[in-house]
């Protein structure tokens, strides 16, 4: 019954994500992101440069109505001048309209690289057929995050109305003289009523854009939380089961110690402790300006090098200061160091006299 908690308990995702979780929802498309700032922050931007450029655009668009009613009284109606004047209102109609669009495109990507960076991910538009299931539909309906996704629009529909109905309330009687304006002082007015309303409405939706961003936050955090067993089995992806690795490491230590083991009938002398430590060294003026270590061992290793010296006839020579200094200052294939020089040329001259090499 323990064992059964345990294991629950290593399932219940309770941990925050690793990097690598989060990196692997990114590359699915799968951010905290809120739609809403997005279209809060282009409503905005462009309303506020409706305010600032509205007065010129709204002279420049008179003018445009006004040159081409007067052109059209004149003009000759043939195809090519009809053409023409066709051709120069959608100018001038893009000439006004592109500094709008440019705006809402600049406020778009402006918010949504504040949200989620740069990201491109075709994991999201990939067609799956469980998409097409009736059943896996309906339960996306019906699901805790279609509800509070209804509760989100209605308190969002609720939220602005209201600002927006205070705001038209607070104009009214400016609206209620629009009867007795001319058309131009109308429509001027009108627009200013409609700015304000934009504006407010914008912040207003902006301020809800915030709450709903912190929202997804959460949610998109409480999604990606990993259980225990869970950060256990992305360790062993990343890094390898650890009793795999440790096998690992043991064959190469193995491995390492056999090729070790095949250079000891090469080595000239093996110096001893005698009993703990056992350095074989063998000298090579080709290869080397000073004899160098072909193995070394403490312990068993230091009496299974012994014992493969003593089977290929090498000589073995006591000397416990000068073994136990070349094993720690010494790397296996590292030529000696030239403190050790005088010591151990001295033991090779005596070896090679031995052997009848002098």
């Amino acid at each position: 019954m323990l064992r059964l908690d345990l294991q629950f308990f290593a399932g219940e995702k309770t941990e925050k994500a690793t990097p690598k979780k989060r990196q692997d929802a990114r590359k699915k498309g799968q951010v905290a992101k809120s739609q809403d700032i997005n279209t809060a922050v282009v409503m905005l931007a462009v309303f506020l440069l409706l305010l600032i450029t509205g007065p010129s655009m709204l002279e420049r668009m008179m003018a445009l109505f006004t040159m081409n009613l007067t052109d059209f009284k004149t003009i000759n109606l043939q195809q090519q001048n009809i053409q023409g004047l066709f051709i120069t209102v959608l100018k001038e109609m893009a000439f006004i309209i592109a500094p709008v669009l440019g705006t809402a495109f600049i406020a778009a990507a402006t918010a949504n690289y504040a949200q989620v960076g740069i990201m491109f991910s075709t994991e999201a538009i990939q067609f799956k057929l469980e998409k097409l299931n009736p059943i896996s539909g309906f339960k996306r309906i019906v699901s805790m995050r279609a509800i509070v996704e209804l509760l989100k629009s209605i308190l969002k529909i609720s939220f602005v109305g209201i600002v927006t109905f205070i705001v038209i309330w607070r104009k009214l009687p400016e609206i209620m003289l629009l009867t007795q304006k001319s058309s131009g002082a109308a429509l001027v007015s009108l627009a200013k009523v409609t700015l304000s309303v934009g504006l407010y409405a914008s912040g207003a939706l902006l301020f809800l854009a915030a709450l709903d961003y912190m929202y997804q936050k959460f949610d998109f955090e409480k999604s990606i939380k990993m259980s225990k067993q869970d950060i256990k089995d992305e360790y062993k992806n990343m890094e390898g089961d650890p009793l795999i690795k440790s096998k690992m490491k043991q064959r190469q230590r193995e491995m390492a110690m056999q090729r070790m083991m095949q250079e000891v009938p090469k080595a000239d002398v093996v110096i001893t402790n005698p009993t703990h430590f056992a350095i074989a060294l063998k000298y090579d003026d080709q290869k080397s300006d000073a004899p160098y270590v072909v193995a070394k061992g403490v312990d068993f290793l230091a009496q299974k090098i012994k014992a493969v010296a003593g089977e290929n006839d090498i000589a073995m020579v006591e000397n416990r200061p000068l073994a136990r200094a070349l094993y720690d200052g010494c790397e296996i294939g590292q030529a000696i160091p030239e403190e050790f020089f005088k010591a151990v040329a001295e033991i090779l001259a005596f070896v090679y006299k031995l052997k009848g090499r002098m």
